[in-house]
């Protein structure tokens, strides 16, 4: 079943960083990140590279760079940056009164 989880205040994420969620999605880690303006991004907590945790990384602009290898993943897309190629899913998010949601949507074939 979709859902949108409250994962707590956006106080409670960093500006210019991310935190590891206790939620997970399709049985992988979930991370949100807080852009140096405030955006929020939420992706599947895994490089598609190496599967470094990517909310180890280094958040600069709309970006994060693998903790691992230094991939850069965009924050919007979840896509590498040239010449690197692979997806970091993204997840919808938004905030609501200061707290912070992620959709996690069911399984692309699973029954609603």
């Amino acid at each position: 079943m979709s859902t949108w989880k409250n994962i707590g205040p956006l106080s409670n994420i960093p500006v210019r960083g991310a935190r590891r969620l206790c939620v997970k999605h399709l049985g992988k880690p979930v991370a949100v990140f807080r852009t140096g303006e405030d955006d929020i991004f939420a992706l599947v907590d895994e490089c598609p590279h190496k599967q470094g945790p990517l909310s180890e990384g280094i958040v600069a602009g709309r970006t994060v760079s693998c903790p691992l290898h230094n991939w850069v993943i965009g924050l919007d897309d979840g896509q590498a940056l040239a010449p690197d190629q692979g997806t970091a899913q993204p997840l919808s998010v938004r905030v609501v009164e200061g707290d912070v949601y992620v959709y996690l949507p069911a399984a692309l074939g699973a029954a609603a």
